[in-house]
């Protein structure tokens, strides 16, 4: 499996920013799919996933309210709607599939990952 992210920009504060997942192989619909995203001079940390079959999503407490994850199993593509951006969400944001262990929002929990975004919100 590819995943190939895309969306990413400059947004001033307050602004709002869709990235996009595209994925490739026919097993996408199986995967829980997930967003994680790295400062500068930071870990990268988990945003949200959406589960595979019921789609629920989870959330970093500092985005609820403010992203929502969701998921196009028909087009292999899983999205992550960004709204009243704020210059702490400036990072790079990765895409990732497949949960392999843990509870999913851990670095090592995942097999598939995507190159990274740039997301960078002004003040």
């Amino acid at each position: 499996v590819q995943l190939q992210a895309s969306g990413g920009g400059l947004v001033q504060a307050g602004g709002s920013l869709r990235l996009t997942c595209a994925a490739s192989g026919r097993a996408f619909r199986t995967y829980t799919v997930a967003w994680f995203r790295q400062a500068p001079g930071k870990e990268r940390e988990f945003v949200a996933r959406v589960t595979r079959g019921t789609g629920t999503p989870y959330y970093k407490d500092s985005v609820k309210g403010r992203f929502t994850i969701s998921r196009d199993n028909a087009k292999n593509t899983g999205y992550l709607q960004m709204d009243s951006l704020i210059p702490e969400d400036t990072a790079v944001y990765y895409c990732a599939a497949q949960l392999v262990g843990g509870d999913g929002s851990g670095n090592r929990d995942y097999g598939y990952w995507g190159q990274g975004t740039l997301v960078t919100v002004s003040s």
